[in-house]
């Protein structure tokens, strides 16, 4: 049952508060003091606190308050508390709302304005131990992945990145072809790397091919080898192909898309046989290579537009691996941002949530690219949001009109229309009530008035 504790030295506030709390089904335990409140903290398990500010005769400092707001802060970091007093400077309940206190509310209390404050706390709270849940697990499961195999310096946080690396894992040991999917710099030859690295035959060769980046009538000759003359421009002496190259270990295919159809049967007919047979020669050779592709197009388009063998489709689609875009991947920004700083420059908390805000079109490529030229531009070793040069970039992206993203005014509007009902207000907004405390927390926006 959701839990508030009331430190107050008038018994009738507690009284009152229990009566009104009771209505939403919110149980309510009363200290009369600081001691008394960090004792029930010590043994009750508690979501919110409503704290006095003053509890001695004649006192109107805050002093006693600012004591215990910061002992319940040491021994709670995350705890949500509200102050509740008649007496205290203005000054001093705007500092402590800077230090971490929830909200402020004054003697005599609006009972709709604080329960619609109690209602949203506990709601946040909630929320902040699932997502502390989940991200404990999460962390769980990357440390026992990076304990059984070899994750070749991944740095990832994120929940949709890890479900990729576990599939990744434990399809590496499989002599099947492994299709990885997703938008260009998102990475997805890192992922072929880490099914390399966990596979029987990580101990061989790991040869790459980007398919899009060779003309069409030179590709089958880099995959398959040609001998002296077998095309204008050919060199006077044999030359091997990717595949034997790759024989005994593994071959990345990138781009598979862009693969020509003359190409795509001779691809078929390795995938099945292992056989083939270099431009320009009659002589059968026989190899074992692992293979694995990425591409970033549509393939069962392209099928349909008769540019892409269904049958290699299905042979190359034996487990496929999708790799969402860096924008669905939010919990690896900062770790990865940090990574490619390495040591370089810190970011500051503009620059933070500038990297975070950004819709990232360019995905991991993209962060790294902007990063370096930050790096170059800030003064003192220190980031900030306009170093990144991202605002203007968001302001020209695909989001607008109706997806447009709420800035402090929209936000701040929706509360006040809401009379403080996070639910309410995410709703005007088309966010998450998630969402929306992510972005009161960002902007520094406290409950509505």
């Amino acid at each position: 049952m959701r839990t508030v504790l009331v430190i107050d030295d008038n018994p009738a506030v507690g009284t009152a508060l229990e009566l009104l709390f009771g209505l939403r089904e919110i149980r309510t335990l009363h200290a009369a003091g600081p001691d008394e409140g960090l004792a029930l903290l010590a043994r009750e398990h508690v979501d919110l606190v409503v704290q006095d500010m003053n509890f001695t005769a004649d006192t109107t400092s805050g002093e006693e308050g600012v004591a215990l707001f910061r002992a319940i802060r040491a021994s709670q970091a995350d705890l949500p508390i509200i102050l509740l007093t008649a007496w205290t400077h203005l000054e001093t309940a705007v500092e402590l709302v800077k230090a971490g206190a929830a909200d402020y509310l004054s003697k005599p209390w609006d009972d709709n304005k604080l329960l619609a404050s109690v209602e949203n706390l506990l709601e946040l709270s909630e929320a902040t131990r699932e997502v502390g849940r989940l991200r404990d697990e999460r962390r769980r499961r990357q440390r026992a992945l990076a304990e059984r195999y070899d994750l070749r310096g991944l740095v990832f946080a994120s929940t949709a990145t890890l479900r990729v690396v576990e599939l990744a894992c434990q399809v590496a040991r499989a002599d099947i072809p492994v299709l990885i999917t997703g938008p260009n710099g998102a990475g997805k030859e890192r992922i072929a790397e880490i099914v390399q690295a966990n596979s029987a035959v990580k101990s061989g060769p790991f040869v790459t091919v980007n398919c899009g980046a060779l003309p069409s009538e030179l590709i089958e000759a880099e995959l398959f080898g040609a001998e002296p003359g077998a095309y204008t421009g050919a060199a006077s002496k044999a030359r091997e192909g990717r595949f034997e190259l790759a024989d005994g270990g593994t071959l990345f295919l990138d781009e598979i898309g862009n693969l020509p159809l003359a190409g795509q049967a001779k691809l078929l007919r390795v995938l099945e046989s292992g056989q083939f047979e270099r431009l320009g020669s009659s002589r059968t050779r026989q190899v074992k290579v692992r293979v694995i592709s990425a591409t970033n197009a549509d393939l069962p388009a392209l099928i349909r537009d008769g540019r892409f063998r269904e049958d290699l489709y299905y042979r190359l689609n034996v487990i496929e691996l999708r790799l969402p875009p860096l924008a669905e991947r939010g919990d690896d920004i900062l770790p990865l941002a940090e990574h490619l700083l390495d040591g370089a420059a810190v970011l500051d908390e503009g620059a933070r949530a500038a990297l975070q805000a950004h819709n990232w079109p360019g995905n991991v490529r993209e962060l790294k690219n902007a990063l370096q030229r930050a790096a170059l531009l800030c003064s003192g070793g220190v980031i900030g949001a306009r170093d990144l040069g991202l605002a203007a970039q968001r302001a020209t992206g695909v989001r607008s009109g109706a997806d447009a993203e709420p800035d402090r005014a929209m936000i701040e509007t929706a509360l006040r229309n809401a009379r403080g009902v996070i639910s309410q207000a995410a709703s005007e907004l088309g966010l998450s009530r998630q969402a929306l405390y992510r972005r009161m927390e960002k902007m520094g926006i406290g409950n509505a008035e």
